[in-house]
C-alpha cells in the first residue's frame, strides 16, 4: 500500500506541476481610435491652470523712524531733520543755545546710527577768504567735538569749511550775517 500511496502522491504532484508550467497566452490589447484632432489647437501647448487669487498683504506704513531711512539722501537733506548751529560774530565756541541744538541733533544721530554726517562750517562775508575758511573750520570742529562728547562716534562725523562761499542769506545786513555764521549738518551716507 505504501507504493500505491507514493504513486498517487507523485501523480498529484506531476499534474499540479504540469498545470503550473503550461503556457498561458498573454492578453491581447484592443486597438482604440485616438480622439479627433482639432487642427486649430494641434500646435498649441495646453492652457495653464487658472491661478488662485490669494489676498495680498497690505504693507505696513513705515513709522517716522523708518520713513526717514527709506528716503534718498537728497530728500533727507532737502527736508533735513537737523537744526543748524549758529555762532556769534567772530566766534567758534558753542553757546548754551547751541548746546541745546546739538543735543537735539545728537538724539537724531543716535536714532539713525548708520548715518554719516558732514558738518559744514560757514562764516559771513566780512573778513578775508582765508580767515573765514579757518573760522568755518573752527566752527565745524567745535560742533563735532561737542557731539563726540555726547557719545556720537567720531568716525561718523566729517567736517568741511566753506568760509563765506555759500551764504544762507546773501543780503548785506546784520540779520543776514547772523544767519550765515553757522554749522550746517548734511547726511552724506546712511
Amino acid at each position: 500500500m505504501q507504493i500505491r500511496q507514493a504513486a498517487a502522491i507523485l501523480a498529484i504532484v506531476g499534474m499540479t506541476a504540469g498545470a503550473a508550467c503550461a503556457k498561458k497566452k498573454p492578453p491581447v490589447a484592443r486597438t482604440t481610435t485616438p480622439p479627433p484632432v482639432d487642427s486649430s489647437t494641434s500646435n498649441r501647448p495646453p492652457t495653464p491652470p487658472t491661478p488662485v487669487n490669494e489676498p495680498q498683504p497690505v504693507p505696513v506704513e513705515p513709522s517716522g523712524a523708518d520713513a526717514l531711512n527709506t528716503r534718498d539722501l537728497d530728500d533727507i537733506n532737502k527736508n533735513s531733520p537737523f537744526q543748524p548751529l549758529f555762532f556769534g560774530y567772530d566766534q567758534s565756541e558753542v553757546s548754551p543755545e547751541g548746546q541745546q541744538v546739538l543735543n537735539a541733533n545728537a538724539e537724531i544721530m543716535k536714532k539713525y546710527a548708520t548715518w554719516v554726517i558732514t558738518i559744514e562750517g560757514h562764516a559771513d562775508e566780512r573778513g578775508t577768504a582765508e580767515y573765514n575758511l579757518a573760522l568755518g573750520e573752527r566752527r565745524g570742529l567745535a560742533a563735532r567735538n561737542y557731539l563726540v562728547s555726547l557719545g556720537i562716534p567720531a568716525d561718523r562725523l566729517r567736517t568741511v569749511s566753506y568760509g563765506k562761499e555759500f551764504p544762507f542769506d546773501p543780503a548785506r545786513t546784520e540779520e543776514a550775517f547772523s544767519k550765515n555764521r553757522r554749522a550746517h549738518f548734511v547726511v552724506t551716507s546712511k
